[in-house]
């Protein structure tokens, strides 16, 4: 009886085992990625040497864990053979190796995130064909985790647009006008069935015209800035686009410099139909003229007409000279303006304060390179008070303007704005001050400029600097200073160490350009450039799908 029991339990103890053994679909999903399609240009290519084009595959762990466990990705090369041939990126995500067969990589981690994990370099085989294909599939297999394939195509010859530079002037008044002329060809071996041209402007610059065969929106993606007020433009040029050919958009594209433009910058491409960047069209653009007002927007030949060929969809074979970037300096001011403060309190109180300053204009003024902040306020606390609260952003210094490692409790404090400083935009910090001891018409200062080491200075943009510094008093004697005005404002610190206005914007790398004759630090430098990666307000241009996308590297990214 006791074994007959025995065997029993051991039967609902396996039957118990497995309800409760984790299932496979428990197992973390991993997703590769890769561009959609690639193109080469057809041997040897136009040096006389073959040209290489760069893929990567990718590894997305979308997790909140790091995966510890080693993986291997393999890629099938057998499909090149005839078609391509393959050589290893000097730089890999993995431990890659290369045979006449395959691609195999292992990796013994994968962090969470987006990371490379192979890239390959791909040229056109000697006896290919125009129009020869082949598909390039990245695999991955680990104890415990399934991964999701990615494939993509490969295929010899296709369209090649190329977009002349516009010859623009970099230095503006307010109001000024120029047009945008847009020139383009198709160097590639295939026709491009329609053209989108895309025309991004930063907040100081204006597209006046408006067609009906154009999109026109404003970024308004979630931590993006109001006040960077990126707009893009992007219009379908319908036609077929041939090979060797040269086509010029025959309607007006006029810039202006708005009242408050300062430092600012375009970036303007052209795609084949389909391969542009996702635009947002969740707000339509500001002032569009009314439906009787608008035309199409087309392009118009410039060359003789090649020969016809079939149109086929195909990567774009240099994605990197579609797309060209203009910085802009015109000639404006800004007044920073510092906000003076007042409290009373007795011993052993605890009292708010709202420190800052505002942006009385007329210019906007935004670092879409450098992301340097903009400004700093200097705020210097009066005697018998300490801080016992500090907003993000702010930090505590000696009352030198050294470095101290309590935060809490210091006689002074840096506090920075973000690289964006809107028109009409008002800054404020709250703090929190203990009143230790009562001492009559206690005087601090709230100084706002440019960053230094012992503190500020004056920007030179700033036509005023005797608004830049204010009182702040504690107990005043008679009416004292203004306090500080409470209504809601447009900007917040940022958790960041940099206050960042809650409308703020982002950008990228590079330096200074020059608008009155003055240097706007960190501002847009270059007159005109083809850069192969442009990061203009938090954004990188990478090539997706054999289409060139506007990345947000945000910490952010404002527009460009």
């Amino acid at each position: 009886m006791r074994k007959r029991i025995s065997l029993l339990a051991a039967g609902a103890l396996v039957a118990l085992g497995t309800a409760t053994a984790p299932a496979h679909a428990a197992d973390p999903v991993f997703t590769l990625t890769g561009p959609a399609g690639i193109g080469l240009r057809p041997h040897p290519g136009q040096s006389g040497e073959p040209q290489k084009t760069s893929v990567q595959f990718r590894i997305v762990n979308d997790s909140t864990r790091t995966f510890d466990r080693q993986s291997t990705f393999t890629i099938d090369l057998t499909g090149l053979k005839g078609v391509a041939d393959v050589t290893l990126a000097k730089e890999q995500g993995a431990d890659c190796k290369l045979t006449a067969a395959a691609v195999t990589c292992k990796s013994w981690a994968l962090w969470t995130g987006d990371s490379a994990l192979v890239g390959l370099d791909l040229s056109a085989a000697k006896d290919s064909k125009a129009g020869a294909t082949a598909d390039l599939t990245v695999t991955g297999a680990a104890e415990g985790a399934t991964f999701r394939s990615a494939t993509t195509k490969v295929r010899v010859g296709g369209p090649d647009l190329v977009l002349e530079r516009a010859r623009l002037k970099a230095e503006l008044k307010p109001g000024d006008k120029q047009n945008l002329s847009i020139v383009f060809a198709n160097e590639g071996t295939d026709p491009v069935n329609g053209v989108v041209l895309e025309m991004r402007t930063s907040h100081g610059i204006d597209l006046v015209e408006q067609y009906d065969n154009c999109s026109y929106s404003d970024d308004s993606s979630s931590g993006l800035p109001r006040n960077t007020g990126w707009t893009t433009v992007q219009c379908l040029l319908e036609g077929e686009y041939e090979p060797d050919a040269v086509y010029g958009v025959d309607g007006p594209l006029t810039l202006k410099a708005a009242p408050h433009a300062f430092i600012d910058g375009l970036t303007y491409a052209v795609y084949a139909a389909g391969d542009q960047p996702k635009a947002d069209q969740s707000k339509a653009a500001k002032n569009r003229a009314p439906a009787a007002a608008r035309t199409k927007l087309a392009a118009a030949k410039q060359a003789p007409k090649a020969a016809a060929r079939s149109v086929q969809p195909a990567a774009d074979l240099d994605p990197w000279n579609n797309i060209h970037e203009f910085d802009f300096a015109t000639r404006n001011t800004a007044d920073l303006v510092a906000t003076g403060v007042s409290l009373k309190g007795k011993a052993g109180e605890t009292v708010n304060a709202d420190f800052g300053f505002r942006n009385d204009g007329p210019a906007w003024v935004a670092h879409l390179r450098s992301r340097n902040s903009v400004a700093r306020t200097d705020i210097v606390i009066p005697a018998g008070a300490k801080v016992t609260k500090v907003p993000a952003g702010c930090t505590g210094v000696n009352a030198d303007g050294t470095d101290r490692e309590q935060t809490l409790g210091a006689p002074r404090y840096f506090c920075s704005t973000g690289h964006v400083v809107g028109e009409k935009e008002t800054f404020v910090y709250p703090f929190q001050l203990k009143i230790e001891t009562v001492v009559a018409d206690a005087k601090g200062a709230i100084t706002v400029g440019q960053w230094t080491p012992e503190g500020t200075t004056g920007q030179r943009w700033d036509p005023n600097h005797a608004n830049d510094k204010a009182a702040f008093v504690i107990n005043a004697k008679g009416a004292g200073p203004a306090p500080t005005p409470t209504t809601t404002t447009s900007a917040t610190p940022s958790p960041t160490g940099s206050a960042t206005p809650t409308t703020t914007a982002t950008a990228t790398p590079s330096a200074s350009a020059t608008g009155t004759g003055v240097t706007a630090n960190g501002g847009l430098a270059s007159t005109g450039s083809s850069a192969q990666v442009i990061a203009l307000g938090g954004a990188a241009l990478l090539v997706v799908g054999g289409g060139l996308f506007l990345a947000f590297r945000r910490k952010a990214g404002a527009h460009a």
